[in-house]
């Protein structure tokens, strides 16, 4: 190859490298920030697709257009009725002036950092400022289940709510959204994700839950003895009337049955005493006598006269 050909290509890849490296393109959820050997030029860059900059000179920060989560780390949070509570709050959160973001932040991660400081504080300053049950409930509404609720949670005893847990958080978003907008953030939402007692006060609290739950178990397990109680009465008392019943009315056949047989005797005798006595007799013997049966007795009684021979 000659020495032109060779300085030609030379050219050629130093013109291609520059070209690619003068062009970048944005995708729809992004946004960027073109700094110049550290320091921005220009507005940012909001709308995607191909932009120019200055090769090796220029740099583009990008950043997400998307709304985004934050995490914060579960807080101890003494409250104003001196409860101490694990509070664990999140929120989403997006980048509305890219270059003040790039000028006060640089990057997500310092982003997040600071928003820890902000949203974790302020969480802090509300949960303080207002007595346990302000973060727990969001309105007075009654128990749905008064049955099952504790003795404090029955009756309208239970401490009224004032402020409630919705406008508690919304509190805390407003306050810590006019605090984050010198970073070209926008927060949209915080919410309290869970609210737990520390751990010494939690086994008290379970264990007043369990007694208290002990306590409606033997309350229902006595009035469930009681109507057990009830019912098997019930039951007895029918049983007897039903008993009684039968027997008035068995007692009642029977008397109408002995009277028939006593009848239909009666009228078997009056028209043939002898007859009858042979046959009343009859019956007799199989009832008095048997295998172990030992009788003492005439040839001229009166109980064997049938089975006598009728000559003499």
């Amino acid at each position: 190859m000659s020495i032109r050909a060779l300085v030609l290509t030379v050219i050629g890849i130093a013109a291609v490298v520059l070209g690619l490296a003068s062009i970048y393109t944005l995708d729809e959820n992004e946004q960027a920030v073109v700094t110049r050997f550290g320091q921005p030029r220009g507005k940012a860059i909001t709308e995607p697709g191909l932009h120019f900059k200055v090769p090796f000179a220029d740099t583009v920060n990008r950043f997400d257009k998307r709304w985004l989560d934050w995490r914060g780390d579960p807080n101890q949070i003494p409250t104003k009725d001196k409860k101490y509570i694990w509070v664990d709050t999140f929120g989403r959160w997006r980048i509305i002036d890219p270059l003040r973001f790039f000028q006060r932040l640089r990057d997500e991660r310092n982003a997040k950092s600071r928003l820890d400081d902000i949203i974790d504080g302020e969480t802090r300053n509300a949960i303080a400022s207002y007595n346990l049950i302000e973060a727990v409930r969001s309105s007075n509404r009654p128990f749905e289940d008064d049955e099952y609720a504790s003795e404090s949670e029955r009756g309208g005893t239970l401490e009224q709510v004032s402020i409630g847990r919705d406008k508690l958080t919304r509190q805390i978003r407003v306050r810590a959204a006019d605090i984050v907008k010198e970073f070209g953030v926008e927060l949209v939402d915080v919410q309290i994700r869970r609210i737990n007692y520390v751990d010494e006060v939690q086994v008290k609290v379970f264990d007043r839950m369990i007694s208290e739950r002990r306590r409606i178990a033997e309350r229902s397990r006595s009035e469930g003895m009681g109507r057990a109680a009830e019912i098997r009465g019930e039951r007895e008392r029918q049983l007897k009337e039903i008993r009684s019943e039968a027997y008035r009315k068995a007692q009642e056949i029977t008397g109408k049955g002995d009277a028939q047989a006593t009848k239909i005797y009666a009228d078997a005798f009056g028209r043939d005493p002898e007859f009858f006595q042979f046959l009343r007799t009859l019956e007799a013997y199989p009832q008095a006598v048997d295998g172990s049966t030992a009788m003492f007795l005439g040839t001229d009684s009166e109980f064997y006269r049938y089975l006598r021979s009728s000559k003499k």
